[in-house]
C-alpha cells in the first residue's frame, strides 16, 4: 500500500494570536462598515450627472448658450461615480468577509490580499492591513489556518 501515514496535528495557536486574529477580525467588520459608509460619497455625483443629463440642472458656455456636450459631462459624472461605489462596496464586502474567514481561521492567502489592498486606504486601512499582514506572516498563524476545520473543533 502508498498510503501516506497521517501527518501529525500543527502546535495549538497561542493564547496571544487566538486574540489577535479575534480582534483583527472586529476591526475588519468596522472598517467594512467605515468603507461602504464611504463609498456612497461619490452619489453626490450620480445625482449631478443625472440631473445634468436630464436637464435639470442646464450647463451654458461661456455666452449663456446651451452647451453641446453638457449631457456627455453629465454621463462621465454618472460613469465615474457609479465606478467609484462600485469599488468601495467591493473592497467593503471584501473586508468583512476577510473579518469573517480570520475568525473561522480560514482562506490565507484572500486575507493576506485583502490586507495588502487596505494599506492603501488612509489612515484606518493602512493600520489595519500592516496589522493583519504582520499577524497573518507568522508561521504559526499560518500553520492554524492549513488546520481542516475538522480538527479545529
Amino acid at each position: 500500500m502508498d498510503a501516506l501515514p497521517p501527518s501529525p496535528p500543527p502546535p495549538p495557536l497561542s493564547m496571544e494570536d487566538a486574540n489577535h486574529l479575534r480582534l483583527l477580525s472586529i476591526f475588519h467588520y468596522v472598517v467594512g462598515g467605515l468603507t461602504a459608509l464611504f463609498s456612497l460619497f461619490p452619489l453626490i455625483h450620480v445625482a449631478i450627472g443625472i440631473g445634468v443629463i436630464t436637464g435639470a440642472m442646464p450647463m451654458n458656455d461661456a455666452n449663456g448658450n446651451p452647451a453641446d456636450d453638457g449631457r456627455m459631462v453629465g454621463w462621465v459624472f454618472v460613469a465615474l461615480g457609479g465606478l467609484f461605489i462600485l469599488g468601495g462596496l467591493t473592497l467593503a464586502g471584501f473586508t468583512v468577509y476577510a473579518g469573517r474567514c480570520l475568525s473561522a481561521r480560514r482562506r490565507h492567502t484572500l486575507c493576506l490580499v485583502v490586507a495588502a489592498f487596505l494599506c492603501m486606504f488612509m489612515p484606518f486601512g493602512t493600520v489595519l492591513g500592516v496589522f493583519t499582514l504582520v499577524v497573518l506572516l507568522r508561521p504559526s498563524v499560518k500553520a492554524a489556518f492549513d488546520v481542516p476545520a475538522s480538527i479545529q473543533s
